[in-house]
C-alpha cells in the first residue's frame, strides 16, 4: 500500500497549489526520486511545465510534459494528464479531483488541497477512498 500525504494549503488559489507541486517535485528530484505530476488537462500540464522553470529564482527541475516527444521522456519529473500508460515512479503528485487508476502502483502519493470549499470536499472523498483501500495517510497543514 502507498503512503498518501495530504498537504492542506490555507490559500484558495490554484497557483498556490501548483507552486507547492513545484516545491515537492524539486525536493524529490534533489533526493534522487522520480516524480509523475498528474494534472486535469494537457493545458494544465504545459502551464505547470512552464512554472517549474520560474517558480523560484535559481530553481532547476529537469522535467518533461508527457506526449511532447521532445526527447525528454526519461526526465526525473514527468507532467501529464493521461490515464493510460503511466509508468510507476517514486512519487505521484495528484492535482486532479479524483484518484487516478494508476495511483496504487506508486509507493508515495501527494494530494494537494487548497482551502477552496469544492477542493476540500473532493479531497475528503479521496481521503475516504484511500483509507478504505488500506493506504497509510498523513495530513500536513501548511
Amino acid at each position: 500500500m502507498a503512503r498518501v500525504d495530504f498537504y492542506v494549503l490555507q490559500r484558495t488559489d490554484e497557483r498556490a497549489r501548483y507552486t507547492l507541486a513545484c516545491k515537492l517535485a524539486e525536493k524529490a528530484y534533489r533526493l534522487d526520486n522520480t516524480v509523475y505530476i498528474h494534472t486535469k488537462s494537457r493545458g494544465d500540464a504545459a502551464q505547470l511545465g512552464e512554472l517549474l522553470w520560474t517558480f523560484r529564482d535559481g530553481s532547476f527541475v529537469p522535467h518533461s510534459v508527457s506526449g511532447s516527444e521532445d526527447g525528454t521522456e526519461s526526465s526525473p519529473v514527468v507532467i501529464g494528464s493521461e490515464t493510460d500508460g503511466v509508468e510507476p515512479r517514486d512519487l505521484l503528485i495528484n492535482l486532479c479531483d479524483e484518484i487516478p487508476e494508476f495511483a496504487g502502483s506508486f509507493p508515495r502519493v501527494a494530494e494537494l488541497v487548497t482551502s477552496d470549499e469544492t477542493c476540500r470536499r473532493l479531497s475528503r472523498q479521496r481521503f475516504v477512498e484511500y483509507r478504505n483501500q488500506g493506504h497509510s495517510i498523513q495530513t500536513h497543514k501548511l
